[in-house]
């Protein structure tokens, strides 16, 4: 029997390698992709029904709680809800330290995702583990680099996972120049290690495949974005992030507990590293420009598997902005703007490791929490990623079974999608009818 007329059944009970845990379904017809389902059956967490009634000022430290590996995304993105409800502005150093605190997020993420996650696709093995046999330098690199951002937050948050020292206004307390001091070598460490990441992923094998998609990220007029911008996409949407329900929507769909996010009018999009470096390649420094030049990459990506490249440049970037801020800090007077709550509603996008992090939370006079919504890049990309896999699996039809099933996976993990904080993701089952 032909590849194309007999009934295969592909499965991958626990796919270590992404945060959390899913399936996806793929249904084949007379040789052709009939329908396809990213399915996230985990139980629902219900964030956004426990911080009602809550106070303003513990919103940062229970978002943090909602994700391991990028807290600090949920912290900022909560904060400048907050404040933007409040009607208070974060400038100066204490903004600057905010963005040290997320260049250190982005190194220990950006570094786990590409070493432990999704290198070991590209080098055919079954995790960083087994990579690390052959592989045992680039293993201990993308260690050490995680380390760095690990370091980075612990100083500024008070410890590296769900930091505690991130408040409405600014900080609990904050850094003097002599103890930052001793990160810049360790981050002219983290940047030459960073410039070898980029070099190191260059060299693998990318399937030839792209596709246009909107492109959705924040953009700043001065600066690669971290919490501050306007919403833009590749299609000519341009909105301060108060508009944003004005034209994206979550969705119920009946196979996934995650709602899936579209465009009002256009559908899926597409959020994420490629994204907002395809739109913000003009604000990178040019030690990424270079680098990304030299890895062969564009000012626009559209493949999906070299966003790991994308990820490493990115790298680049935060170890170098991390240097810039440090090497101009001056510490603030006070530790935090007061913040005093008053009734009204603020909306509040960062860009997380994995993509644009939308909230929006209405309060009343006296700072308790009436309504709270939060959009995680997940969410945002579930849409996308299941379009990939329409377009993809017909040119891999005739691959065996377990070529098949990690084509599907790799494709997932581009994404490097963080259903939860739990360790696996993907029951893969193909089916043909």
């Amino acid at each position: 029997m032909s590849s194309k007329s007999r009934s295969r059944t592909i499965k991958v009970d626990a796919l270590a390698r992404v945060e959390g845990e899913g399936g996806l379904t793929v249904r084949l017809r007379g040789g052709k992709v009939a329908d396809v389902k990213l399915r996230i059956y985990e139980p629902p967490r219900f964030f956004e029904a426990f911080l009602r009634g809550r106070d303003f000022r513990e919103v940062p430290d229970i978002t943090a709680r909602i994700c391991g590996i990028c807290p600090v995304a949920y912290q900022m993105s909560s904060t400048h809800a907050m404040e933007a409800a409040c009607g208070v502005k974060v400038e100066g150093s204490l903004r600057a330290l905010r963005r040290l605190l997320y260049c250190g997020e982005w190194i220990e993420s950006h570094a786990l995702h590409v070493y432990m996650l999704h290198a070991p696709d590209f080098l055919g093995y079954e995790s960083a583990i087994h990579m690390a046999a052959d592989h045992a330098e680039a293993v201990q690199q993308g260690l050490e680099l995680k380390r760095i951002g690990n370091e980075l937050m612990t100083l500024l948050g008070g410890r590296e996972v769900h930091p505690i020292n991130v408040r409405v206004g600014g900080f609990y307390r904050v850094p003097t120049r002599r103890e930052l001091e001793p990160m810049v070598k360790r981050l002219e460490r983290a940047l030459d290690l960073s410039l070898e990441t980029v070099r190191f992923v260059a060299g693998f094998d990318f399937p030839d495949f792209e596709r246009d998609y909107e492109f959705v990220a924040l953009r700043h007029p001065d600066e690669y974005p971290f919490n501050e911008g306007r919403v833009v996409s590749s299609r000519g949407l341009d909105i301060p992030v108060s508009e944003y329900e004005d034209h994206f929507i979550e969705e119920h769909v009946p196979h996934s507990t995650a709602l899936h996010s579209v465009r009002k009018g256009h559908g899926a999009y597409y959020v994420g590293p490629m994204a907002r470096y395809s739109l913000n390649f003009d604000a990178l420094p040019e030690v990424a420009q270079a680098a990304a030049r030299e890895a062969g990459l564009g000012p626009v990506c559209r493949n999906p598997f070299k966003s790991i490249v994308v990820r490493a440049v990115e790298l680049v970037f935060a170890c170098h902005e991390a240097l810039r801020i440090i090497g101009s800090y001056e510490p603030p007077e006070r530790p935090a703007e007061a913040v005093a709550p008053r009734a009204g509603t603020g909306h509040g996008a960062s860009e997380a490791p994995r993509g644009l992090l939308y909230h929006r939370y209405r309060i009343d006079g006296s700072g308790t929490v009436e309504a709270a919504k939060i959009v995680a890049p997940t969410s945002q990309n579930q849409k996308t990623v299941e379009n990939d896999l329409w377009h993809l699996v017909p040119s891999h039809l005739d691959l065996p079974k377990d070529e098949l099933t990690w084509r599907c996976e790799q494709a997932v993990r581009n994404y490097d999608p963080c259903i939860s904080c739990s360790a696996h993701f993907l029951k893969l089952e193909v089916v043909e009818e």
